[in-house]
């Protein structure tokens, strides 16, 4: 059997463009004894992706150039020699961005999202829900009454955080980027407010919309975000660092260095800044986030929103446009 699969055909300077992937037609064999046959069904886009195609020193190995693009997927089992597995079962695996696989079955986890589809386990009950899940839990820690402020409010990780934060009983302000995105915060994720970080007076009206300061910020952006968000945090504020997109690329125009104003702050406040990847959250918390959140992702009690591409072949235009912020919720490649 072959594959279609895109390729790492070169490392990016800057901004990834066009050159920097190449489709390929690749052998995978049939399944042997442990093994199983899998058929794409989604591709998950995630910005990790843009990490892993520089080789930079970072906490997981960059893709090889030459390689195939890292990134999970939900599949169809096509065939099986795992007796944990038969034709016909909904996995997730971490097959890159290609239309078929032959992996080992330990490789290989069996989808439950408890009723809702079976694409939830790349966003909401999967990895980016598991971030803002564990991020929270651990290190965010909202109470009543606390103001949370969450950057990429309307993405699959912010606005899970939003939500988490007002089931909490704190007050949750979004940042979003542009109008539409603001108004879904706010009017149908049911957050208290939400501000546009392309707005000229961005930093003013976070300002007004947090009078009492901010108790956790959940950042995911970084950069001038990050400029407007950081004066208001109260004492003893606590701040998840889960990405930093605006930086993904490099440094950009009009950057400065945060750095003795960032430390001093964190002393004279008594801060908590932590970075985390979610993975080190899963032996304890994994089990917990599925049981607590699935039935609420499947009755509707917590609201999700994916952006679906049709096509492997769209991947590398759809991951571009998300590092600039074109997607609106989860992004998804739907394989054909």
């Amino acid at each position: 059997m072959k594959s279609s699969a895109i390729v790492l055909a070169s490392r990016p300077t800057g901004e990834p463009g066009p050159e920097n992937f190449r489709t390929e037609e690749i052998e995978i064999g049939t399944p042997r004894d442990g093994e199983v046959s899998l058929r794409v069904l989604y591709l998950s886009l995630d910005p990790y992706m843009r990490g892993r195609m520089s080789d930079a020193k970072s906490y997981a190995k960059p893709v090889v150039v030459g390689g195939i693009m890292e990134g999970e997927t939900v599949c169809e089992v096509t065939q099986s020699g795992s007796p944990e597995f038969n034709e016909g079962d909904i996995v997730r695996a971490m097959t890159g961005w290609r239309t078929h696989a032959v992996m080992d079955a330990k490789n290989v986890k069996r989808v439950n999202t408890y009723g809702a589809p079976a694409s939830t386990a790349l966003g909401v009950l999967g990895m980016p829900g598991f971030t803002a899940y564990g991020g929270m839990k651990v290190i965010g820690q909202p109470k009543a009454g606390e103001t949370v402020v969450v950057a990429a409010a309307s993405g699959p990780v912010g606005s899970l955080v939003g939500q988490l934060a007002m089931r909490a009983g704190a007050r949750a302000v979004g940042i979003a980027g542009g109008r539409d995105k603001c108004d879904y915060v706010k009017n149908e994720l049911g957050f208290d407010a939400a501000v546009d970080h392309r707005s000229p007076d961005f930093a003013s009206k976070l300002a007004a919309l947090c009078p009492d300061g901010i108790d956790v910020y959940f950042e995911n952006v970084g950069g001038h975000v990050w400029d407007a968000v950081f004066p208001l945090l109260n004492l003893y504020a606590r701040v998840p660092v889960c990405g930093l997109i605006a930086q993904y690329n490099g440094p950009s125009k009009g950057e400065h260095d945060r750095l003795p104003v960032t430390m001093s702050t964190i002393l004279r406040r008594s801060l908590l800044l932590r970075g985390f990847i979610n993975t080190e959250f899963a032996p304890t918390h994994y089990e917990a986030f599925q049981q607590e959140l699935g039935p609420l992702v499947a009755t509707g009690e917590i609201k999700y929103r994916e952006d679906v591409v049709d096509g492997l072949e769209n991947a590398p235009e759809a991951f571009m446009g998300m590092l600039k912020g074109s997607n609106f919720g989860k992004l998804l490649v739907r394989v054909r």
